[in-house]
């Protein structure tokens, strides 16, 4: 077991603290075995009755994953390492979507990427004050995996396409109104939740949580969505920036710019990765296809040169290729999504 996640039994409830604070708490794949490791002796068990994940201290909650060690792998061994990476973690992101037993994850905090892969499958997801909600991976060359894809997809309206491709962070208030969370309780009530569902009938688990939320702030991108359905109406990437081209408005030129900073590819995969998943019907074969979709983009330029402007050199002045949303072409995009040979295709646990 990794000491960068803390397991233990309080009451009925196994609790799964990450306990990375350096990195706010960002998924390692050693963090990634471990969780899967006490989440599968768990459902067994018929001490542990439910789940509850959170994080041990500092302002994140979980905000992604190691994208030092993809880069590193994309770099030195043709994605290899990278490749076992996602594949295991979607396997834990499976995993939890399909968990027999009720998981509670309290969003306390930044949570991004891996931290959505590992929160939105939760039958309950209690937003706070500190919670700041992405999917940033179009600025860096990556795309919304971790079952970005089902998620985003089945959002209200449009908003689900704005997050991925714009990487917004929205507020716990947000979180709720779009239902990326199920409860908005303050921080200060967390441990009394923790507590009580630790103790109380599984059953009562909502009961809860509803007795400890609160009325949240008004949220900033419910008074956007009128222009976010509009705007971002077309599963094209081009048709999406003429649209907010041709609005003068101050929102729609700061989202165009916003757009024009982020890759091109991941943009287009995107798109297209959100429109094939709301067809599918199994969260398997979502995973399945973001498989895919990672073990292609892991090694293509844009990985390498969006982490090395955000997070290795930090000039945040990536030179993206293709540089132009036209040059990402549909023929490409085929070879991303399409299938991998059978023995190297993903399956859950």
């Amino acid at each position: 077991m990794t000491q960068d996640i803390a397991t233990r039994i309080e009451g009925h409830a196994g609790i799964i603290s990450l306990n990375r604070p350096s990195a706010l708490h960002a998924l390692t794949l050693d963090m990634v075995h471990a969780m899967t490791d006490v989440l599968v002796k768990w459902q067994a068990s018929k001490k542990v009755k439910c789940i509850i994940i959170d994080h041990a201290e500092g302002r994140g909650f979980c905000a992604g994953g190691d994208i030092a060690f993809l880069r590193n792998s994309a770099l030195n061994d043709e994605g290899k390492s990278g490749r076992q990476f996602f594949h295991d973690e979607y396997q834990l992101n499976h995993l939890l979507f399909t968990y027999p037993k009720p998981v509670v994850a309290f969003m306390d905090g930044i949570t991004m990427g891996g931290g959505v892969g590992i929160s939105q499958p939760a039958r309950f997801r209690v937003a706070t004050e500190n919670t700041r909600f992405a999917m940033p991976e179009t600025g860096i060359g990556l795309f919304p995996d971790v079952g970005g894809g089902w998620y985003l997809s089945r959002l209200e309206g449009r908003v689900g396409q704005f997050l991925a491709l714009t990487g917004a962070r929205i507020a716990g208030p947000g979180c709720l109104a779009l239902g990326l969370a199920s409860h908005y309780i303050p921080s200060e009530a967390l441990a009394d939740a923790k507590a009580r569902i630790a103790v109380e009938d599984v059953e009562r688990i909502d009961g809860i949580l509803e007795t400890l939320a609160v009325t949240p702030p008004p949220s900033k991108i419910v008074e956007t969505l009128f222009q976010i359905n509009r705007h971002f109406a077309s599963d094209r990437f081009e048709e999406i920036l003429a649209s907010l081209d041709a609005d003068d408005s101050d929102w729609a030129m700061r989202e165009a710019a916003t757009l024009r900073s982020k890759s091109p590819q991941t943009c287009k995969v995107a798109l297209r990765q959100l429109a094939e998943s709301l067809k599918l019907d199994d969260f398997a074969d979502n995973m399945a296809m973001e498989y895919r979709i990672a073990s292609r983009v892991l090694t293509r330029p844009d990985f390498a040169e969006g982490v090395r402007a955000v997070i290795v050199d930090k000039d945040n002045a990536p030179k993206w290729d293709p540089a132009r949303p036209e040059d990402v072409t549909d023929a490409l995009l085929d070879t991303i999504f399409a299938a991998l040979p059978a023995d190297e295709e993903w399956k859950p646990l």
